[in-house]
């Protein structure tokens, strides 16, 4: 069995990459191509491999996306909020510390994960009707609290709901969306114009500075904090259902500001990226429920492989995930004096493309919505984490049985 898990695992490894690194593309994707492949997989492989490869995917695409996060300013539903702060150090000429932080923060993840598992898998269960029933509930404290704490209550109100209101409108009509990207695709021109194209609109001008590396500059107070919220967050939102890494991002922001704490910021999403995974895997063979598309895709498999196999290959994978998210963090110095608005026009034009690819015109539709609505923080003077009202709303409406 050792064999298929360490092939699974390069296998995983490989297709984690090509998820983590092109924006839109993401590991439930992956997933869900290795399961229409399993008659031909399993005639080759045992079921072992196939869902080693799965949960090695998605490990390694928790390390990799903020990659071009990062370079690009490009983000996906892992990184929505995390790409503010680690793009805006790489115009910094901060770039690779940027990434290296993020791996930094995902292996702390890894590390953390395995406790957090083992304490929900014995405690949580039986509450398990209650937590249920609460979900929207907490969703809607921590979206009334960022509202209150904001600059603007008004202004932030009204982004909020605006914004869920795209998102319950995007999500409820994503049947009228091209069958590419999946289920979940229009989350990609839904928080690309919220996140990403909003942003590059109103971004830097000139030549990117040159990229430079001077360690690390995370103190030991700030890497314990952002850890141990971030993991807090990550296992939070990995068992609960109907949350996901945007909902921790934004749990996140009420504790560690993106604008005030970047470095911690970007440790913390990370880490509770990183968790969520694990504790995805925790909660499928804990009370059989399916936090994400990998877990969907692993349940769907004809022969469900022992819990302990697709643990050690998400443990192999992060090891192997660390070490290529550092190699991918030296090519920062690439972007050393590229011309900044080319490249913002050149990734708002990939994002329009990728957007029609996935989507059709019904996610250029979203895309352009989106840009709008995410154009108002900056005009009225507010973060820009209540455009997470397009995630958070959705989760509430669905939790008090509204859709």
């Amino acid at each position: 069995m050792l064999f298929s898990i360490v092939l699974g695992t390069v296998l995983g490894l490989l297709c984690g990459a090509v998820s983590g690194l092109v924006p839109g593309v993401h590991a439930n994707t992956i997933a869900g191509l290795l399961l229409s492949l399993q008659a031909l997989l399993l005639a080759w492989f045992d079921p072992v491999v196939v869902a080693s490869a799965m949960f090695a995917t998605l490990v390694t695409h928790t390390f990799l996306d903020n990659v071009p996060a990062t370079f690009l300013g490009v983000p996906d539903a892992e990184t929505s909020l995390a790409v503010l702060p680690a793009h805006a150090l790489c115009l910094d000429g901060r770039g690779e510390e940027a990434v290296r932080i993020s791996a930094l923060g995902s292996a702390v993840g890894v590390a953390l994960s395995l406790p957090l598992a083992l304490g929900f898998v014995l405690f949580l269960p039986a509450l398990q009707p209650a937590i249920d029933w609460g979900i929207g509930l907490l969703i809607l404290a921590v979206g009334g609290y960022l509202v209150v704490v904001s600059e603007s209550p008004g202004w932030a109100l009204a982004v909020f709901v605006v914004s869920g209101i795209l998102g319950v409108f995007a999500l409820g009509y994503s049947f009228l969306a091209w069958s590419t990207g999946g289920e979940s695709g229009v989350l990609m021109p839904l928080l690309s114009g919220l996140f990403g194209v909003s942003v590059l609109l109103g971004g830097s001008q000139g030549e990117m500075p040159e990229q430079h590396f001077q360690g690390l500059d995370l103190p030991p107070g700030a890497l314990r904090r952002g850890s141990i919220l971030g993991s807090a967050a990550g296992a939070l939102v990995g068992w609960l259902p109907g949350l996901s890494n945007a909902t921790a991002n934004a749990l996140l922001t009420s504790v560690l500001g993106y604008d005030s704490n970047p470095r911690e910021y970007i440790l913390a999403t990370s880490a509770a990226n990183t968790v969520n995974a694990f504790l995805g895997l925790a909660a499928f063979y804990a009370i059989s429920r399916t936090r994400n598309g990998v877990m969907a895709a692993i349940s769907a498999l004809e022969d469900m492989p022992p819990a302990t196999a697709i643990l050690l290959a998400g443990a192999l994978a992060a090891v192997g995930a660390y070490l290529l998210t550092i190699l991918f963090s030296r090519t920062a110095g690439i972007f050393s004096g590229v011309n900044v608005t080319a490249l913002n026009r050149a990734v708002i034009g990939f994002i329009v493309l990728l957007s029609f690819f996935l989507c059709g015109p019904f996610g250029i539709l979203v895309l352009l919505l989106a840009t709008a609505v995410g154009c108002v923080p900056a005009l009225v003077n507010i973060r820009r984490v209540y455009c997470m009202g397009a995630i958070m709303l959705p989760v509430m409406v669905y939790s008090f049985g509204l859709a």
